[in-house]
């Protein structure tokens, strides 16, 4: 197997005494989905906090292998930084603007990657390589014929779809996708998973879910947390018969829908 294209390493984060995430390893390759599992607290979304810049790590390391431009220790790094380095972010709860365009959010997604900010009179729509970025990234995300509606006016899996649009018109080599399923109905959901295993052709892809199906149906690796600490981690036929797993987390804790 090649390289990783990011490797976390004995990551942990301490909120006082508590060890929300505690000595943490994994590795994230591109062409594949890692998605990682667990139970109501058990770290998962702090972990991806951590990777993408919203909090600082206790200690460990998380390194980047930033195409073209060498290896980075993204620990401690802004969250805008990381995400120029080529790191995409989806979270638990849309983020999108709603009163704008599904082409004008991707629009604003493109532009926040162009060194233009001197350029104030000259109107966004007249530069032509940031529209087709964004036309690009409403493409890839199932969304080509939506362009034009204002972001309030989709249904719940296409405002989802749009986040993952915004997330694609930054050109990121990792995304990072927080329960990207959350909310939506079976037919909803099938889409995203569609989309999820379209994008890892060309992306390597840290999932949190607590959709098992859709987990097994799209992961190459996962790795099970509980409590903030990695209890498995391999292939998903691996993790599938481990009874620690089954005992921790598939058996007792299947419902569970929130980190």
């Amino acid at each position: 197997m090649a390289d990783p294209v990011l490797r976390v390493e004995n990551l942990t984060k301490l909120f006082g005494g508590l060890a929300a995430v505690n000595d943490v390893s994994l590795d994230l390759h591109l062409g594949q989905v890692h998605a990682v599992i667990g139970p109501n607290g058990a770290g998962k979304s702090t972990l991806t906090n951590l990777i993408s810049g919203e909090l600082t790590p206790t200690s460990g390391s998380i390194r980047y292998l930033a195409h073209g431009e060498g290896e980075f220790d993204l620990a401690g790094l802004s969250s805008d930084r990381i995400s120029r380095l080529g790191i995409g972010r989806s979270f638990q709860k849309t983020n999108i603007f709603l009163p704008f365009t599904a082409f004008e959010n991707c629009r604003l997604a493109a532009q926040s990657r162009q060194q233009r900010a001197w350029r104030i009179f000259r109107g966004a729509s007249r530069y032509a390589d940031v529209n087709a970025i964004a036309e690009h990234s409403l493409q890839s995300a199932g969304l080509a014929e939506r362009g034009q509606v204002n972001a309030a006016m989709l249904s719940h899996g296409e405002q989802r779809q749009l986040e993952i649009a915004m997330c694609l018109a930054t050109q990121p080599r990792i995304l990072l996708m927080d329960e990207p399923l959350a909310g939506m109905g079976p037919q909803e959901s099938l889409r995203i998973v569609a989309l999820i295993r379209q994008l890892a052709a060309e992306h390597a892809i840290l999932l949190i879910e607590h959709d098992m199906d859709a987990v097994f149906a799209v992961a190459h690796c996962l790795t099970v947390m509980v409590n903030g600490e990695v209890i498995e981690s391999g292939t998903p036929q691996a993790v599938r018969a481990s009874a620690h797993v089954q005992q921790a987390y598939l058996g007792e804790a299947h419902g569970d829908t929130h980190d």
